[in-house]
């Protein structure tokens, strides 16, 4: 959990997972765990909550799809100058 820099409370944190896959088969088992993790945490916190993945490793365009159908966005490990999207 990350606060933004200029969060106005009661913004929430962003919420931030580390996902690593040494690869795709194993990324691929892995996915709806996310999409289950997100339907908590909207159903607590409402449709505001800002979670991402920060990957790292083979995840290929079937587990992102995935990933994005549940709204879950991405960030790289190599591109980790994308969380300044975030406002970290």
């Amino acid at each position: 959990m990350i606060q933004p820099k200029k969060a106005k409370l009661p913004q929430l944190p962003i919420l931030i997972e580390a996902k690593s896959a040494g690869d795709f088969t194993n990324a691929n088992k892995r996915w709806k765990e996310e999409a289950i993790k997100m339907t908590y945490v909207k159903a607590t916190y409402g449709n505001d909550v800002v979670f991402v993945l920060f990957l790292c490793g083979y995840f290929n365009a079937a587990y992102l799809g995935n990933e994005a159908a549940e709204g879950i966005d991405w960030i790289w490990e190599h591109r980790s100058e994308d969380l300044d999207q975030l406002g970290i």
